[in-house]
This record gives structure tokens, sequence and C-alpha cells, in this order.
């Protein structure tokens, strides 16, 4: 079996090389070494994945010490790599994803005054993403997890010279902390309660050692939840990801994605060992999934942001990922993360494309007509909007309705009714960016560059994702059958059992259902935009109210800053002004004025006269011998 430590060294490698080099190297090299470390990773990763299927299916899980790490009494934590199906789809999504992203990205950054500082950042988020996913304990897997945090910070706020930047990198990394503390909290319950916080001997040791149901399997998996719904932009630590738009685009697309906000799913379809136990968090996280699909989805109705958009589509379809895996069905919600992960790297491309063409601009209202001078980037945005939406026999269709179906056997009818709704307000949104920006008039205000189609470097990408957004799909049909089945479904064998298929319907009859109503959205966004274009407007007259709460993201964010954010930082000024000053400051100060002052009263005793040091000498010994006479 190839060392998989040959898969995450080539991004490190890339990294130390730009990051101590690049400037020096120049431009070429930096390109070179950035796209060709991420090449070589994908091309180990091939290889590895390779040899894993020549396996028998029971023999598909390999487990290679790359280094001892920890030891302390009976406590063992080593820098162990995991191999089996999960990890081998997910090490195929980052390194194939990540490589398409990093050669776009070399025409959208050229001429970028910090482009070897970009790539040096691009290939460290790539080695800590294949790092996390490989893992074989959790405390590498939260090592790699805050890694990650730091690259998106970075990355997010990659020009920091503007302060929109500046404020969504440390928005993202803020709030992240509060998930990742979560987290934290989690993996110290799960060590003191099993011993262990390898993976195999944890899922092994927790039937015998957590009771099914029990309080304590149940605070650990919500602890790691919570960890997830930051990581992966959930109710209520949501809020960051929409920010992140701040950043350059292909960072945009590799952290929606391939790596970053995908974690959080992976990391609970890999505890799907534990949540089995916790039928509570299990239901938490279904919920939650569901309610974050609608409500992003319903946000993202009237954005005029182009990357706003998508970025609050890429909110929503996390959410059908964790209902998926809050249901049982593991091996859907990471098929809708691989499929997903091919379209919405397309969108984010295609948008970046739309950007590049016209100088900067983002927004929709200044859009229109683009098709006729982007044909590439029209078509492929086009195949990448009705994925996303779900539409037959695009890769999102057939991912995302497993997910549906599997809520709907598993007897959760509630969140199941959340995806169909999603679904409906999917297929809207998608027509209605992909309309306002390709179709009908140009509305373009003033002077304007020319809109031009973007050049090879980073048409040939939107492409090759076109392709698999297109036909990726394919490996999971017939559905619990396909290709894809058979090689991950053994990972959460568990799992299977815990999601009894008992649907009233089958399943071809619930994805028509699904199919009609993500259809219906589409036309209805059709009918607003392209047949009847003063809609929008008069419905937007005729209900203000609840158009400006959409426009104004429900004021989640002004409510964090009034209950959060305001509090934390009138203490923060109470404790300086209260404390800080007058205790800290002021012993500190008070010391240095004593000393000042005792320096000041023995200067007059260094006059720089001989006779004077002199006379004090004798005066000195004179005391002294008259007080040794006296005590005798």
């Amino acid at each position: 079996m190839t060392d998989l430590w040959l898969i995450p060294i080539w991004p490190l490698l890339g990294f130390l090389l730009n990051g101590f080099l690049g400037r020096r190297l120049g431009t070429a090299a930096v390109v070179k070494i950035a796209c060709g470390s991420v090449g070589l990773s994908l091309l180990a990763s091939v290889k590895a994945v390779w040899e894993l299927l020549e396996r028998p299916a029971e023999a598909r899980q390999v487990e290679q010490l790359v280094a001892p790490w920890i030891g302390v009494g009976s406590f063992r934590a080593d820098w162990g790599l995991l191999l089996d199906p999960l990890s081998a789809v997910m090490i195929l999504v980052v390194s194939s994803v990540g490589f398409l992203i990093h050669v776009y990205a070399v025409g959208y950054m050229r001429g970028d005054r910090d482009f070897p500082r970009f790539f040096t950042y691009m290939n460290l988020f790539t080695f800590s993403m294949l790092m996390l996913v490989l893992a074989d304990n959790y405390l590498l897997l939260y090592v790699f997890w805050e890694a990650v945090g730091l690259c998106s910070y970075l990355l997010i706020g990659f020009w920091f010279e503007r302060p929109a930047a500046a404020e969504a990198g440390k928005k993202a990394f803020i709030v992240n902390r509060v998930g990742d503390f979560g987290f934290g909290l989690g993996v110290m319950l799960l060590w003191t309660t099993l011993g262990t916080l390898r993976y195999a001997d944890a899922f092994a040791a927790a039937p015998a050692r957590l009771a099914a149901g029990g309080g304590l399997v149940t605070a650990i998996t919500l602890l790691l939840f919570l960890g997830a719904t930051g990581k992966s932009a959930q109710i209520p630590l949501y809020v960051w990801l929409p920010d992140a738009m701040e950043g350059p685009t292909p960072v945009s697309a590799l952290i929606h994605a391939a790596t970053m906000v995908t974690a959080g799913v992976y990391m609970v379809a890999r505890s799907a060992p534990l949540f089995n136990l916790a039928p509570v968090s299990m239901a938490a996280v279904a919920w939650i999934g569901g309610l974050t699909a609608v409500f992003a989805a319903s946000i993202a109705l009237v954005q005029t942001d182009i990357k706003r958009v998508i970025a609050y589509s890429t909110i929503s379809q996390l959410g059908y990922m964790f209902l998926g895996c809050g249901v049982g069905a593991y091996a859907a919600a990471i098929f809708h993360l691989m499929t997903h992960a091919f379209f919405k790297a397309l969108l984010f491309l295609g948008a970046g494309s739309v950007i590049h063409g016209l100088g900067g601009e983002q927004d929709l209202r200044k859009m229109g007509g683009l098709r006729r001078h982007m044909p590439i980037t029209a078509w492929t945005f086009l195949i990448a909007a009705l994925a996303n939406a779900g539409i037959v026999p695009l890769a999102g269709f057939w991912s995302k309705d497993e997910i549906l179906y599997g809520a709907l056997a598993g007897g959760h009818p509630g969140v199941w009714a959340l995806g169909v709704g999603g679904a409906f307000l999917t297929g809207f949104y998608m027509l209605r960016c992909y309309w306002l920006a390709f179709e009908g008039p140009s509305r373009a205000a003033g002077p304007a560059p020319h809109p031009h189609e973007s050049p090879p470097v980073m048409t040939v990408p939107l492409a090759v994702l076109a392709l698999f957004a297109a036909v990726v799909g394919f490996v999971g049909v017939p559905p619990e059958h396909g290709v894809y089945h058979r090689f991950v479904e053994p990972v959460f064998t568990a799992a299977g059992k815990a999601a009894a298929h008992g649907a009233p319907v089958g399943e071809i009859p619930l994805a028509l259902l699904s199919l009609v109503i993500a259809g219906a959205g589409a036309l209805t966004a059709i009918r607003f935009y392209a047949w009847q274009p003063d809609l929008p407007n008069r419905w937007a007259a005729r209900y203000p109210r609840a158009y400006r709460w959409l426009l104004r993201k429900y004021y989640v964010d002004e409510r964090y800053d009034e209950w959060f954010v305001q509090p934390i930082r009138r203490l923060a000024v109470w404790c300086w002004r209260g404390f800080d000053e007058p205790v800290v400051d002021g012993s500190v100060n008070g010391i240095g004025i004593l000393i000042r002052a005792g320096g000041t009263a023995l200067r007059y005793l260094q006059t720089g006269y001989v006779m004077s040091y002199v006379l004090s000498f004798v005066v000195g010994v004179v005391v002294i011998l008259g007080y040794l006479v006296l005590v005798r």
C-alpha cells in the first residue's frame, strides 16, 4: 500500500517553498510549485484509492503510523493516518477540486502584488484539509480542524487593507471559536469516558461504555455537533460564511466546495457509531440541518450580490447534508457532499469569471445579457445552477433526493417536508441568479468595461467541473446499489440498520415529486424575471416587510451585535477602565514611580566631588566606630 503521508506532503512542501522563497522565485515558479504540488497530491490520492479498491470489501481499511506523538500515562495519541472508503472519497474531492481551483486562481489572481502569499496560503489550506480527513484519531483531527480555521482567516482576510475583508476574517475566526470550544469539550469528554481518542478503539468501546440514549453519549455528540455547526455554518453559527465572500473568489470556491465547511459533515459522518447511540442528538442534527436548509434558501431569494447568493446556497446545501446524517442516511449525506463539491466550485468560479469579465462588479442588478459575451461561463454556470437545484439528470438530483427519501423512509416526515420546501426555494433562487446575470438586456449603469470571456486558464477548469457536475451523480445509480454505495456503505453498516426503509411510497414517485417541486421553483423564477420582469418589484411593494426581512437576513447580525458583541464590548471596556488601568497599570506605574523617586533621592549623593566622597567615607567610619564603642 502506498505510504499515505505522500498524499498531504506535497501541498506542505509547496507551502514551505512558496512561503520562504516565493518572492525570489518569480510568478512562473510559484505557479508550478503551487499547482504542481496539489496535482501530485491528486495523483497520490488516485493511486492510494485504486490500491484500496483492489482489496476485498471487508479489508478496505488501512492505518499507518507516521510518527509517535503524545504518550503520557495511559494517554496516547499518534500521528496516524487512516484510509477507508469514507476518507478515500474525501481525499479525491479535496485534491481534485482543489487542483482545479488552484489552476483557475492562476488567471484570476494574476497581477496581484501578493501572488506568492496567496498560493502559500492555498497550499497550506489543502495540506490541512487532507490531514484532517486522513487522521485516525480525534486529537489529530482537532489539530487540523483548527489549522483549516487559521487558513480560512488568512484567506478571507487576504486583502486585509480593505476594512470589510479584515472584519470578515475576524468574524469567521471568532464565530468558529465558539463552535470549536464545544468541539474541544466533546473530545475531552470522549477521552475521559472511553480512555482513547483513536477512532477504531473509541467506536469499539462505545457500545459497552456508553448507554444508548444516555446523557453522557448525548452530551458528547451534541458537543461534537456544536463544533460542526460552526465549521459547517449551521444555525446558529452560520453568520460568518456569507461575509467570507470578501476574500478572493477562488478562496470562496475552496472553502465552500472542497475544504473547511465540509469538515463538519465529515466529522459527524465519521462519528456515526457515536451518534447512532444518541437519538436526541440525531434528531437535533436532522432538524437543525432541515431548518438551516430552508432558512438560508429563503435569504438567498432576494440577495443582489452574486457571490452572496451562492454563499447562502452553500449554507442551505450543507443543511441537506446534516439532514441526511441526522436521519441515518450517512452515505447519502457524503454523496451529496461529493456532488456538491463539483457544482458549488463551478458556481463560485463562474461567478468569479463574471466578476473578472466585468472589472470587479458583483451586483446582479447591474448585469444581464452576459451570455452573448461570455458563452462558456454562461453555459457552465447554468449546468451548475440546475445541478444545485436538483434537476435531473445532473449530479445534485441523485444525491439530494436520496437524502429526502432517507428522511421519509426513516420516519421523519417533518424534516422531509423542510427538505422539499427547500427544493422549491433552491430552484427559484438558482434560476433567478442565472437569469439576472446572463439573460435579458444589460442593466450596467454608466461607463463599464466591455464584458469579455475569461482566458483558457479559467475557462478550462470551468468546463471540467461542468462535466463532473453533469455526470458524477451516476456513480450513485441505482440508489443504494450503485458503485458509490457499494464502496462507501460498509463504513456505515450500523447507520444503515438505523435508517429503516418504511417510506409510504417508492423512491421513484418521491424523486419525481421532488423534481416537480424544484422545477416549479425554477419556472416561477423564469416567470418573475423573464416573462413578467416587473413582478419582483410589485411583490416587494406589496409585501415590504417580508421583503425587508429577507433582504436584511432576518436581522440576525444586528441581534447578535445587540445581544453578544456590544455587551461583551462594554464588559471589556469596564474591565479596562475599572481594573486594568487602576490596578494592573497602577501597580506597574506605581513601582516605576517609587523606583524613580528613590533614584532621584540617591542622585544627590553622586556630586562628582572627590572631597565630598572622602568626607562621607570618614563620617561613615566615625559613625560605625562610635556605634561599636557604645555597644560594648
